[in-house]
């Protein structure tokens, strides 16, 4: 069973905009609800300033697709809308069409924990006109949420340098179900653990945690309560040392620490949440150590991002795990991916592909027309270019590819040592699943792996290296055909 159906155990179908399904019913009323179109989704710009993104919110997506349809309550509330002069919106054969209608769509999509860049389609839809639109919205609100976090959080677990990540940032998520998607997207970026207990339930995400101050409080002393929690947690044993003072909580920890070891226990670690942490780190390592508590951890919290850890690493504080909330699980300083869902390809009455291309009066929101695919490039086992291609055009032995945004930026590929695949793996065909998803703790390592084939430039936080994506030749002639033909109709 899914996550979605374990979290809602009903329909999703109209978690959409009322839009979708006014076009779906136009469309269906035009007599082209059947036609057979592509769709693209992809971003227009990396998130936070950044050099690279990672994909995420595949599994959620198949999970979505594999319970689609309109069940009857879906078609009963769909009855209840009227348009504006009061009379139903949608005809009784539209909502019996809807009744009987089965997902037959073909997707094919980058793997989750895989680094991906702007323009790239990081999911290609193929199939009705009326099913492709229907699904635009619960696409984007997935792929962008959680792509938007795992990127947060791999950039995070680079600034720490290999110390684990705690995330425990559900209480200042966006509602419960932004709570069990940043838990999940902050896994495959990194993180090592949540402290959120359903998406370990759910999920098999490892959990832990620690206390809060008001379990200080709520005794007489600070060291009493550190006792009561060393009687009590005695095999998972972290004391939060900052409640009243913070080398004085060390003091207290201490003694804790050594009672601890005489039983022949461990205090596992002391957590620091607030104060000058790079300061109060380095005290706390050097009052462990003179104490003979070598192995207890410095854990540090206290609204942490990857800037502020990298100047605590650089003022070479002692961070041995981490805890991150607010400033990961809602993505704080970008709250929004902005990815798109566009049209690229329809055919026509007569069987033919037509290429689609929507204008604007900025370059960036042209889309790229076509059926597309993206192979990624590699030498001595490092990226170094992505090829967005036309899989109805190819490409030669050795591409040229052109920045869609600078026609004066170019770049002929050599291939003859390079590695090269294709991005795009088939996930759906037909509307049948034929794509076997891997296990969580699998993406995750897929993320850290495919990090370390970045050139350390590009994962620099502020102006990073930029990593080359380019447009086949012929895909972007094609492109500029279509702009040209588009602009004389207009003219």
């Amino acid at each position: 069973m899914g996550i979605l159906k374990n979290l809602y155990g009903s329909s999703l179908t109209l978690l959409t905009d009322l839009y979708q399904i006014t076009m779906a019913y136009a469309y269906w009323k035009s007599g082209i609800a059947d036609r057979e179109a592509v769709f693209h989704l992809f971003f227009r710009k990396k998130p936070f300033n950044g050099g690279f993104a990672i994909s995420c919110g595949l599994e959620v997506i198949i999970d979505y697709l594999n319970g689609f349809r309109f069940e009857d309550s879906d078609l009963e509330y769909l009855k209840t809308l009227n348009g504006n002069d009061g009379k139903p919106l949608f005809d009784l054969a539209f909502i019996t069409y809807l009744e009987n209608l089965k997902f037959s769509c073909s997707i094919d999509a980058i793997p989750e924990g895989t680094p991906v860049f702007e323009n790239e389609p990081m999911l290609r839809v193929r199939g009705p006109l009326l099913q492709a639109q229907l699904i635009e919205t619960p696409l984007l609100n997935i792929i962008n949420y959680q792509t938007l976090v795992a990127t947060k959080a791999a950039r995070i677990c680079l600034a720490a340098r290999k110390a684990p990540v705690m995330e425990f940032g559900l209480r200042r998520a966006q509602g419960l179900d932004g709570g069990m998607s940043a838990s999940r997207a902050a896994y495959i970026g990194g993180c090592a653990t949540t402290s959120n207990v359903l998406a370990g339930k759910l999920m098999g995400i490892p959990v832990s945690g620690t206390h809060a101050h008001s379990w200080v409080m709520a005794f007489g002393n600070e060291l009493e309560a550190f006792e009561k929690y060393a009687e009590a947690m005695e095999n998972n044993c972290i004391l939060l040392v900052d409640t009243y003072d913070t080398r004085q909580g060390i003091i207290n920890a201490i003694s804790i620490g050594k009672a601890m070891k005489s039983r022949g226990k461990k205090l596992i670690g002391i957590r620091i949440d607030s104060g000058d942490l790079a300061y109060l780190s380095q005290l706390g390592r050097e009052m462990l150590d003179n104490a003979g508590l070598y192995d207890t951890k410095i854990v540090v919290s206290n609204d942490l991002d990857e800037y502020i850890l990298e100047s605590l690493q650089d003022q070479h504080a002692k961070l041995d795990i981490l805890g991150i909330g607010t400033k990961l699980v809602t993505a704080y300083d970008q709250p929004a991916l902005g990815g798109v869902y566009k049209l690229s390809a329809l055919k026509n009455e007569k069987g033919e592909w037509e290429s689609k291309i929507k204008l604007s009066e900025q370059i960036i929101k042209i889309n790229i027309p076509g059926i597309q695919q993206v192979r990624r490039f590699y030498e001595n086992g490092m990226m170094i270019t992505d090829m967005i291609y036309d899989v109805e055009l190819g490409f030669q032995d050795e591409p040229t590819i052109v920045d869609p945004n600078d026609p004066t930026k170019s770049k002929k590929i050599r291939t003859e040592r390079l590695y090269a695949e294709d991005l795009l793996a088939p996930i759906f065909k037909d509307g049948n699943l034929i794509y076997k998803s891997p296990s969580l703790p699998d993406i995750r390592k897929r993320t850290i792996t495919e990090i370390e084939k970045l050139h350390s430039g590009i994962k620099r936080f502020v102006n990073p290296h930029v990593y080359v994506v380019g447009l086949e030749q012929r895909l972007y002639e094609k492109r500029l055909r279509l702009i040209l033909e588009q602009r004389k109709l207009i003219s």
